[in-house]
């Protein structure tokens, strides 16, 4: 028993390993399935379970182990992915003859919506920042190229100068699992950036978003400045970076763009993912409605 649960970790290290390499998995879902898998091999510990006794029943208290722990739905279903995936790599390494997670049953989660900025909000919340000294500037071009192109933070702060086109409107991002692709940015967006450049001395580093050091800005640093600016403009609730992002995209759908074409400017793999910025599309909806429809008129 104690040799077969010792050859385990390495398994489990093997297969992060393959998320890594094989599946250009991020870091952060690498690690968090590694936490998850640690959860697991301390179940398997606890109750002296063999891995080659670990069935579909075995499964089940597994599971019931991990609802005890009151973890968010978001969370267990996370842990189960994580197991099950881990199983279905054993299975095809030919380690295991079977996938006991494979009866059980995802729980259901509950699709929140996205917080964004109306689109007065947004028009607030640009034309704050002061383009005549260099931080205003930077903080200019940042928040017009998060709101123009809807990419993540994570991707901002990792854009070098080489990466922008002005002249053709296009970023080139890298995005979750390490996969390319090309983002537009508007006229506003490309004056902006032209504005902070002037600032830039060419010798420093190639990093497009500088702190005042001549770093290259982190995700947090970016939060804080997205908070101070919304302060000022008086918007009251929680504002993120991920709050442009999903601005970008729930503007773009009001006014009528394709939803799979968002998809592709987001990074999104799956359309699924992007559908959940169409809710907000409802109160134009019914706006056309009250206007086309003959019987529509409140009275």
């Amino acid at each position: 028993m104690v040799n077969e649960n010792n050859k385990f970790q390495p398994l489990v290290d093997s297969y992060l390993e393959s998320l890594k390499v094989e599946r250009n998995f991020s870091p952060h879902t690498i690690s968090n399935y590694g936490i998850d898998l640690s959860q697991f091999l301390h179940f398997l510990k606890n109750r002296a379970i063999l891995l080659s006794d670990f069935d579909r029943l075995k499964a089940r208290e597994y599971l019931y182990e991990l609802e005890k722990q009151k973890f968010s739905r978001r969370s267990l279903a996370r842990k189960i992915s994580a197991t099950r995936s881990f199983f279905r790599w054993l299975l095809r390494e030919g380690k295991t003859g079977s996938n006991p997670f494979n009866m059980i049953s995802t729980p259901k989660l509950v699709k929140r919506l996205p917080n964004f900025l109306y689109e007065e909000e947004i028009q607030s919340l640009l034309k704050l920042p002061e383009g005549s000294i260099t931080q205003g500037a930077r903080d200019k071009a940042l928040l017009e190229v998060l709101y123009a192109s809807g990419i993540r933070v994570s991707e901002a702060v990792q854009l070098n100068l080489s990466d922008v086109d002005l002249d053709e409107g296009e970023i080139r991002v890298l995005g979750k699992g390490s996969k390319e692709r090309i983002s537009l940015i508007g006229s506003r967006a490309i004056y902006a950036i032209r504005g902070y450049l002037k600032f830039r001395e060419k010798n420093q580093n190639r990093a497009l978003f500088q702190n005042l050091r001549g770093g290259r800005l982190t995700s947090r640093s970016v939060e804080r400045i997205i908070k101070k600016y919304a302060k000022k403009a008086g918007i009251d609730r929680k504002i993120t970076p991920h709050t442009l992002r999903h601005s970008f995209a729930t503007h773009l759908l009001s006014h009528g763009a394709d939803l799979r074409i968002v998809q592709e400017l987001m990074g999104h793999t799956s359309l699924t993912t992007t559908q959940v910025y169409t809710h907000v599309t409802k109160d134009k909806l019914k706006a056309v409605y009250d206007v086309a429809h003959p019987r529509a008129k409140r009275v």
